[in-house]
């Protein structure tokens, strides 16, 4: 039984060899020598798909759009509202409101005196940006308001801001006016005690802030922007606000 099988499967094993026609083999052989490295190809270019697709929607992610007339140009783009209405005490001792700031462009940064080198370096730089400005820098005041009103008397900055620049203004207040206009303009704040040094000093953020004539936040700077860009951007400002 297993012999007549095996004879079996051997004749036509046979009759399938007999039927192949010259050259059968051959074309075998060149059909899966095609399909092997066509096989091999398939993933890479799949992958080479997806790569393209996710490319091109990088590209329209980071494409910029000519912006609109009213949109804020230069510095970062304010989506959130932020700032809002102050009353505090200036380095003379006077007491001044955001209205005394109408009228006229504002850059507002909020620091302290006993920093030892983020609020000297930001001061400095917003300086030179007025002097970069030229004429129309006498149209932008310069403007701090201290998170460490417990140190930051009107005395106190009535000695420091002229180091910087004759007409920036140095704001204190108590410790809840601090804490509202702080939180109004998103700026955060707390004590830090370094054991390095014999006095404490201040954790904050490090902005300043382009205020608009209408009192408004047209745009914000991260700390480190040079001088010239911070100049340029509210040249921007002030092209488009003449303009519309």
């Amino acid at each position: 039984m297993f012999n007549r099988g095996f004879r079996r499967n051997r004749a036509t094993d046979n009759e399938n060899v007999s039927a192949m026609r010259p050259g059968d083999a051959l074309r075998a052989r060149q059909r899966s020598s095609l399909i092997a490295p066509m096989n091999r190809k398939l993933p890479i270019i799949v992958v080479a798909l997806v790569v393209a697709v996710f490319a091109f929607g990088a590209w329209l992610n980071l494409r910029v759009a000519d912006p609109p007339e009213n949109a804020a140009v230069g510095g970062m783009v304010v989506n959130v509202s932020i700032g809002g209405p102050f009353e505090l005490t200036d380095h003379t001792g006077a007491r001044m409101s955001d209205e005394a700031l109408r009228g006229n462009y504002a850059l507002i940064y909020f620091g302290y005196t006993f920093c030892p080198d983020v609020c000297p370096t930001e001061l400095g730089e917003i300086a030179v940006a007025l002097d970069v400005l030229g004429e129309a820098g006498d149209r932008v005041t310069p403007v701090m308001i201290t998170i460490d009103p417990a140190r930051d008397t009107p005395e106190v900055l009535a000695e420091y801001v002229p180091l910087f620049h004759d007409r920036l203004v140095g704001l204190t207040g108590t410790e809840a006016e601090i804490k509202d206009v702080a939180e109004k303009y998103r700026v955060f704040f707390r004590r830090f005690d370094d054991p390095n040094f014999t006095y404490y000093l201040m954790d904050h953020t490090s902005f300043v802030y382009l205020i608009d004539p209408q009192g408004a936040v047209a745009s914000m700077f991260r700390y480190g922007t040079p001088p010239e860009d911070m100049a340029d951007a509210i040249r921007q400002h002030m092209r488009i606000r003449a303009n519309s």
